[in-house]
């Protein structure tokens, strides 16, 4: 099966030889991930793991973001059959990115929060720029960091590392996410697609069948983590998405103000 670009409004996709150039294009919302592109994200890793023309992905953000995360103006209007649908799509999308043989390289350009961390965390080699700020703020919309932080920040830094970042929401700036293995390697911005393009090109070179099965091989590993964990975070998050404490943070968002939780 051959990828089809075309079918994307809110990513943009760049053929490099064997090697696909995926960036998410919201630049005006700091690349958000609203409704549609959360779709849009739920379908593209499956697809392009269909396509054996492309030996290798290098994932970033247009402008200057990689991704901040969940739009909260889109989540403040949502209905019942969005989030069931938004949910649905969280279940996939992880599993997609592990299961996905060719390598994913991840170019953090800027501030990556939320789902936008756990997009460039899930990768298998992260380059980050100094400009990169990455934090799970999920606990900052009052919900859990159920759709993936919850797997791989304690895979990357350890439980008790995570548990404070997750629990605070606290951003890492990129030096101090290189010290502590957050992210692989630290270059300067100017050099961040070059050096994350020579790694796919390298990788996309390379003897296929030997780094696509050590890759899932070891994804195995997290995909146990997954089955102890994912289902669970999941549905504490959707859970938290009816509170009173998330309608909270989402009124303080809209109000510009510091929320008050009972």
């Amino acid at each position: 099966m051959t990828f089809d670009p075309t079918t994307y409004q809110h990513i943009a996709l760049e053929r490099r030889e064997a090697v696909l150039v995926v960036t998410l294009n919201r630049p005006a919302a700091l690349n958000a991930i609203h409704f549609e592109l959360h779709t849009e994200l739920s379908r593209l890793f499956r697809e392009i793991a269909r396509d054996r023309s492309i030996r290798a992905v290098v994932l970033t953000g247009a402008g200057r973001a990689f991704c901040a995360g969940g739009d909260l103006k889109a989540f403040v209007n949502r209905s019942e059959d969005q989030l069931d649908d938004l949910f649905d799509e969280a279940k996939t999308l992880i599993g997609d990115i592990l299961d996905m043989p060719q390598p994913l390289i991840s170019a953090i350009n800027g501030p990556a929060y939320g789902l936008g961390a756990t997009l460039a965390l899930f990768a298998d080699v992260s380059y980050a720029s100094e400009h990169a700020v990455i934090a799970d703020t999920h606990v900052a919309a009052a919900v859990v960091a159920g759709d993936g932080g919850v797997m791989i920040w304690p895979w990357l830094v350890g439980a008790a590392r995570a548990k404070e970042f997750l629990m605070t929401g606290d951003p890492i700036q990129a030096q101090e996410a290189h010290r502590m293995g957050l992210i692989n390697h630290l270059v300067p911005a100017a050099e961040l697609m070059d050096h994350a393009i020579a790694m796919a090109r390298r990788l996309a070179s390379g003897p296929s069948q030997a780094i696509q099965g050590s890759k899932l091989a070891v994804n195995a590993l997290l995909r146990s983590s997954a089955n102890l964990a994912f289902e669970l975070s999941l549905a504490l998050e959707k859970t938290c998405f009816r509170s009173d404490d998330h309608r909270e943070a989402l009124a303080a968002f809209a109000e510009k103000r510091q929320p008050n939780y009972r």
